[in-house]
């Protein structure tokens, strides 16, 4: 009874790794995140390599996972292949506590995020305007 789904035919195929255990808020990751994005992945990776933060490994791990999952499953050209998203969320939350002076405690917390990254193939029209 409900609506139907569109289907688009065009649509190319698009592929995803899923990191679910970074240890790291999400406002330190969504700076470097925001940076990958219409990068070529051999790009992305060398900045994540000369990066400065500790988590840009992880990072490189995902993307690395992603570009496998392409070639992989759907064949795709390592060469071709840019970053069409990249985002986290939020997962959950250690809390600690570090005792203080006179019986006090101050928390601690440990946040956790996962990671989403999408990759694409470049299109040959694309080519010529993509900035990388």
């Amino acid at each position: 009874m409900g609506k139907k789904k569109k289907i688009n035919k065009n649509k190319d195929k698009l592929v995803k790794s899923i990191n679910k255990n970074v240890r790291s808020s999400t406002r330190k990751l969504k700076p470097i995140l925001k940076h990958l994005v219409g990068k070529k992945v051999d790009i992305a990776l060398r900045n994540l390599y000369f990066s400065e933060k500790r988590i840009a490994k992880d990072i490189s791990k995902t993307i690395s996972s992603a570009v496998a999952n392409a070639e992989n499953n759907f064949q795709y050209n390592i060469d071709k292949l840019i970053v069409k998203e990249a985002y986290c969320g939020k997962q959950i939350v250690m809390k600690r506590f570090r005792a203080r002076a006179k019986g006090r405690a101050a928390p601690i917390l440990k946040p956790y995020s996962n990671v989403t990254i999408i990759l694409s193939e470049q299109k040959e029209m694309e080519s010529h305007g993509s900035k990388s």
